[in-house]
């Protein structure tokens, strides 16, 4: 199966997961409750996409799977179980910047399925357009979310209020941008750089999305 190959090839995702399984086994012994929370949920998200990609029959790189898992670890257990949100300045921005990024690619790679091989209804430049928008929706839809968990249960995830916000739609912007020029760039013929090998190692264990796709995929 194609999750066995996953958990044979990545150790990093294996031990991240053992941390997470351990440190909500020992506060389940030890009565801390939040933290048992944080580390379940954490452990659950991490390992979500892996079976979504096998339910869906979907085949996704390594480095995505490992990248997703160090992000869900750094965003819910580090952020919020350490308080590294408080301790350093950057690590929100980070975050923020790291999620348009992968958002940006995962709406590329969906909208370029729809359309490849249809320049006229979707131009490359359209593509990274739309792939735009979708990290900034994610990215605005997110800050909602604060807004109302703020609001409603009388927490601080906004911090700042709408400092925090907009600095973080900002960073969100700059991340969007990169992953739709990334594919823009790509579109044009680009095969080179680190985006674009991302996005070739996906469109090549998924060639059944991109059937028009034969020129850039390998046989």
């Amino acid at each position: 199966m194609f999750v066995d190959k996953v958990l044979q090839q990545s150790r990093v995702m294996l031990v991240l997961w053992g941390l997470l399984l351990l440190a909500a086994l020992l506060a389940l012994v030890t009565a801390r409750w939040s933290l048992a929370f944080v580390a379940f949920s954490t452990l659950i998200l991490a390992i979500a996409p892996v079976f979504l990609a096998s339910r869906f029959h979907l085949k996704l790189p390594l480095p995505f799977l490992v990248a997703t898992t160090l992000f869900t670890f750094a965003t819910v257990f580090m952020g919020e179980a350490f308080d590294f949100y408080e301790r350093y300045w950057w690590w929100d921005i980070a975050l923020h910047g790291g999620s348009a990024v992968g958002f940006g690619l995962i709406g590329f790679l969906f909208v370029f399925m729809l359309f490849e091989g249809d320049r006229y209804a979707a131009p490359p430049i359209a593509i990274a357009f739309i792939a735009f928008c979708v990290a900034m929706t994610v990215g605005a839809t997110w800050e909602i979310f604060e807004f109302l968990m703020d609001q409603t249960f009388g927490l601080n995830m906004q911090k700042s209020g709408i400092r925090d916000t907009m600095g973080d739609l900002i960073v969100d912007g700059i991340g969007a941008l990169f992953a739709a020029l990334s594919g823009f760039i790509f579109l044009r013929g680009n095969d080179s750089g680190l985006m674009a090998k991302l996005i070739q190692q996906f469109m090549e264990m998924n060639k059944r999305l991109y059937r028009k796709s034969k020129d850039r995929l390998g046989k």
